[in-house]
């Protein structure tokens, strides 16, 4: 007799003597006293029901209950039977009458009823097969929590939104050599983790857990991995023996995901190409200024209808914007013309007529117009749209932002709202239940959406791994099982009362870390108290919603103090934050001695400074309880540390800050004076970042390349540590010191220093038709309108522009080919105005390629005054030796020609045109 079953036996007898009370005799009873169950299947069932029963078995087994699945459609006369189906099965309408149950509203789709029946019976009554998958699921779930079934069972429950699903990134943290953003071929090198069936079967199971039913893979131009096409054999981008394995792993996800209820959806970007189809064409694979050409547009068509074809349990996720200029009519066509039809010749040729999902992103395109046209073709459509941009900033969703959402809900398909890539939560953890309980609640009331398209917490880019330094690496999906199970929860149902959630997260993460119940409600404190942090610091501070700034890596003082010198991104906020003030505006208004309104930034860096003591506070009270998974808890309370220290050093930047910008009004070094201890406690708030960081993660930013602007850009994978930012924020300090010593010692406000003027360099232009002109006050800057310049910088004064036909600019847009024997800049001036007529400013928040040659932020800002037309702002395009063709899109822009790469062009605020006076210069107090 083994040691356990003597335990046991001796336990029951004192129990039977009356010597040892109930509570204590059998804390783990022998599975042998449990009934026997039989889970009974109808004969033809889905697999979605043989899934289910799958796992309501285990979590039986677990509870010490023997076990068995029958498939048949005739009901069995024992005890303990668990029947599976939908009304319509037999097997389920024989249950019915033998077991008359209480008159219940059959639920909606995906919906599910639980009933006990004589003699232990339970019945799971599915609406659908979905419905019957999450039944069974339920009832496991009730087993594993209390340890065994639940007497007289009478539940029924049915998911609010209609789709709910997570994503992840079939992409890199760095370009490919040779290729640019989004194009990464499915190959083993590149991702071996794809080709891993046992972690996709792990995620697959977590996405059911959490009853999601849709999985997202991003890729630019998915296809020519997994299908050949006969017209093009050429474009396929893997060799024969990985094209095999890409088939093979798709077909086993497809089947797979199911199983669990679950549609694949594939996304891309348009207009992509793959590398072999644009070397064989001599094209660009991706080019936004490139209009529709009947051969892109054939090859696109065949890549969807043979995706569909060969595999047809899979949906289409579109991204019209970003990769292909203007939301205009090429929208409407390049989906009405080319997708729609791609699709349904797959379908065609498969002989099916069930539409799979089509998913719409509004990323970039006027997505009502392009639904109005296409719903007449296609009905099975989905809109999605980024819910705080690609961060996490407010539950109060408001102005512009909110309006579009609201428009495309009214469509009368499901809006799906995308919490899209964290850019200002990763790499910490993020948990708040609450926060994330108001966000869907929000989805629900001010956006009226339907959908949740949930991205990775952190590490989109470097999926399936978090950035903590583990011996191994740890995965993102273990790491952050707890946001997950928070979005799912509330996707399944929004509104459940706050105490009991509490209570009910409390125990899930008592039950994580082996602690009471007390504990696990400190740690989801500290999950709270945390998780306030990084959304307040973004949209009260930040420059932009979107993924090039990396919050946690901090703000230099400049892009608080100027933020429209970075490309700020306004609609942060006006629609993704409470109403409020910039830094700028409280400063402007406390010097004018105006009203503040809403959220401010002194009061925001109180709010974080006290959330952050919280925080720790409430970690370390929890910590004496902790018995398991002891090494991912010293982890997040980490985690809580350095977001205290993040908060502190935000909050001291952020006063400093105002104190710099009241002397831009007071023109009192005293106020300079005041802001230097500040900077001081913000730089020592840094160096205890970077100790809690520093053998504790691999990187801040997932994302590492060019496009990562803010604080510093990512070139080649730099800036992306704490460690490489401390010197940054320590010279900003020296600079700022020495410079308010030599305003001191001078006794006068120095003007800021300006290059000298810039100087031609000659190249050869292969644009036949360009003629030039000497930039000075009463030239033209186009060769089809006399409108004259009126003011410039004087750094611009004598370049040799280039004259290009406005109307053409606008109708066809600009080219310019040209050969240089040295690296030069292109000097192209933007209109400040946004307008059909104008060539959009380079904007990373809706194109990915906006940085390709530098571009992305003005220099000169307010840089020329020409008749009857906005003030221009001048950015620069970087080339190297070689032959070049930079295609901009369509709208007016000013050529003002070449100069060299190594001559710096001075960024500030000339003021001219409409925009009115320059300000007075401060940005050289940190330079």
């Amino acid at each position: 007799m083994s040691l356990s079953v003597w335990k046991h036996f001796v336990a029951s007898c004192l129990l039977l003597l009356g010597l040892l009370p109930a509570a204590n005799a059998l804390a783990k009873p022998s599975p042998t006293l449990r009934s026997a169950r039989t889970i009974v299947l109808p004969l033809h069932a889905h697999p979605r029901l043989r899934y289910g029963a799958d796992r309501l078995a285990a979590a039986l087994r677990a509870a010490g209950y023997p076990v068995q699945i029958v498939q048949q459609d005739k009901l069995l006369r024992k005890k303990g039977l668990i029947v599976v189906g939908r009304p319509g099965d037999v097997l389920l309408r024989q249950a019915a009458a033998a077991w008359p149950a209480p008159s219940t509203p059959a639920p909606g789709k995906e919906g599910f009823v639980l009933t006990s029946a004589p003699d232990e019976a339970i019945v799971v009554r599915g609406t659908d097969n979905s419905g019957a998958l999450y039944g069974c699921l339920e009832l496991a779930e009730q087993v594993k929590a209390q340890g065994k079934i639940t007497d007289n069972l009478h539940l029924a429950d049915q998911p609010e939104m209609v789709m709910r699903g997570a994503c992840i990134g079939v992409q890199k943290p760095t370009y490919l050599p040779g290729r640019t953003v989004y194009e990464y071929p499915y190959t083993p090198e590149t991702f071996p983790w794809l080709y891993d069936k046992a972690l996709w079967v792990k995620y697959l199971d977590m996405l059911a857990d959490n009853r999601m039913n849709s999985l997202y893979l991003w890729n630019g131009h998915p296809f020519a991995s997994l299908v050949r096409l006969k017209d093009y054999p050429f474009a396929v981008e893997v060799d024969d023996a990985t094209f095999k394995k890409n088939e093979e792993l798709y077909r086993f996800l497809a089947e797979e995901a199911d199983k669990r209820g679950i549609w694949v959806i594939q996304m891309f970007y348009n207009i992509i190409v793959s590398k072999p189809f644009a070397e064989h064409y001599n094209i660009k694979t991706q080019d936004r200024a490139r209009p529709i050409v009947p051969l892109i547009a054939d090859y696109t068509r065949k890549s969807i209808a043979a995706f569909v074809e060969k595999y047809p349990n899979v949906g289409l996720l579109i991204t019209l914007g970003e990769a292909m200029e203007s939301a205009g009519q090429d929208d409407v066509d390049w989906f009405t013309k080319t997708i729609i039809p791609g699709v349904q010749d797959g379908l065609k040729a498969l002989g099916k007529t069930e539409q799979p999902p089509i998913v719409l992103r509004a990323h970039d395109t006027d997505a009502p117009r392009v639904m109005a046209a296409a719903l007449p073709l296609y009905k099975n459509l989905y809109t999605m749209a980024k819910y705080n941009g690609e961060a996490l900033t407010t539950y109060t969703p408001r102005g512009t932002w909110a309006a579009l959402h609201r428009k495309l809900s009214a469509i009368g398909t499901v809006q799906i709202e995308n919490v899209h890539l964290m850019s200002n939560l990763e790499p910490f953890r993020y948990g708040s239940a609450d926060f994330i309980q108001k966000s869907v609640q929000a989805m629900h009331g001010a956006y009226g959406a339907n959908g949740l398209h949930l991205y990775p917490e952190a590490s989109y880019w470097d999926w399936p791994y978090s950035a903590d330094n583990v011996p191994g690496r740890e995965l993102e999906l273990s790491r952050d099982w707890l946001w997950y199970a928070e979005w799912s929860r509330y996707a399944w149902r929004a509104d459940r009362p706050r105490p009991a959630e509490i209570d009910y997260w409390g125990q899930r993460l008592a039950t994580q870390f082996g602690c009471d119940a007390a504990a696990g409600k400190q740690i989801l404190k500290a999950y709270e108290q945390s998780g306030e942090i990084a959304p307040k610091l973004l949209r009260r501070y930040g420059i932009t919603d979107g993924n090039r700034q990396t919050l946690t890596l901090g703000m230099l003082m400049n892009q608080l103090i100027d933020p429209k010198r970075y490309g700020l991104f306004t609609l942060l906020y006006e629609s993704e934050s409470p109403e409020g003030e910039m830094i700028i505006e409280y400063a402007e208004k406390e010097a004018k001695g105006e009203k503040h309104v809403g959220e401010t930034p002194p009061q925001v860096a109180a709010e974080v400074v006290a959330h952050g003591q919280k925080a720790v506070a409430a970690i370390e009270q929890a910590a004496p309880g902790v018995t398991q998974n002891k090494d991912e808890f010293a982890r997040l309370k980490n985690d809580m540390y350095c977001y205290d220290a993040l908060a502190n050093f935000y909050a001291e930047k952020a006063q400093a800050a105002l104190l710099t910008l009241r002397y831009k009004y007071s023109h009192k070094v005293a106020d300079l004076e005041q802001a230097v201890p500040y900077l001081q406690r913000s730089v020592a708030a840094w160096q205890t970042l970077t100790k809690l960081t520093k053998d504790t993660y691999l990187y801040a930013n997932s994302m590492q390349t060019a496009q990562r602007k803010i604080p510093m850009r990512g070139v080649d994978g730099t800036y992306k540590t704490w460690v490489e930012m401390l010197p940054v924020y320590q010279k900003e300090l020296a600079n700022f010191q020495h410079n308010i010593d030599s305003l001191k010692a001078v006794k006068s406000v120095p003007v800021a220093q300006k290059a000298a003027a810039l100087r031609n360099v000659s190249v050869t232009l292969l644009t036949k038709g360009i003629t030039s002109y000497t930039a000075a006050v009463g030239q033209s800057a186009f060769a089809d309108t006399t409108a004259a310049i009126t003011a410039l910088a004087p750094e611009l004064a004598g370049l040799k522009g280039l004259r290009f036909s406005k109307v053409q600019q606008v109708a066809q847009g600009t080219e310019i080919r040209f050969a240089t024997t040295k690296p030069v800049q292109l000097l192209v001036g933007f209109f400040n105005q946004k307008s059909p007529r104008y060539l959009p400013t380079p904007t990373l928040e809706i194109d990915a390629s906006a940085n390709d040659y530098g571009q992305a932020d003005s220099k000169i800002s307010n840089a020329i005054a020409i008749v009857g037309m906005p003030p221009v702002n001048v950015h620069t395009y970087s080339f190297k030796p070689g032959t070049h063709t930079l295609n901009l899109a369509r709208g007016a822009c000013v050529m003002l020609g070449f100069v060299e790469a190594s001559q710096p062009v001075p960024t500030y605020n000339a003021g001219l045109g409409s925009a009115g006076g320059a300000g007075k210069e401060i940005d050289w107090l940190f330079e």
